[in-house]
């Protein structure tokens, strides 16, 4: 039983580390959302902005060094990684902003728990584009 758990662990490491520091940035997000939000009464879209360049930098850190292991080693690899990085996160906050303001604006829902459903989408897009777009790795190069 252990040899197996540790056998998917190995083989679902990347996901799993997504998931743990996803979870992290979203709270990130969700965090500096309501602070803005409801302690300090900003504007929810302002908030939202807000939230989403906050969490954009925790989650291009952790993600780099801890979910997919990007070694890269000249300062343009690791530039042009930040500016793929936050564009296709620009791209998925593009989605939360919209979400938000039909979800708070249009239906009326508690910007808080508007914010929260938008999360579940974005994290699994915020996913992909990392995946597919931004910490490619060669054949060969996992851990």
């Amino acid at each position: 039983m252990m040899k197996w758990l540790k056998d998917q662990y190995t083989k679902y490491n990347e996901v799993i580390s997504y998931l743990f520091f996803g979870v992290l940035a979203t709270i990130v997000n969700i965090g500096i959302f309501y602070f803005f939000d409801t302690l300090l009464n900003t504007p929810y879209l302002i908030a939202n902005g807000l939230s989403i360049i906050g969490a954009i930098l925790f989650a291009f850190f952790t993600n780099k060094k801890y979910v997919f292991k990007s070694n890269t080693t000249s300062k343009e690899e690791s530039f042009r990684e930040f500016i793929l990085f936050v564009g296709f996160r620009l791209a998925s906050g593009v989605f939360d902003m919209l979400s938000m303001y039909i979800l708070v604006s249009l239906l009326t829902v508690d910007t808080n728990i508007s914010k929260i459903l938008t999360q579940f989408i974005v994290v699994v897009v915020n996913y992909v584009f990392s995946k597919v777009f931004i910490f490619k790795q060669e054949e060969g190069e996992h851990d």
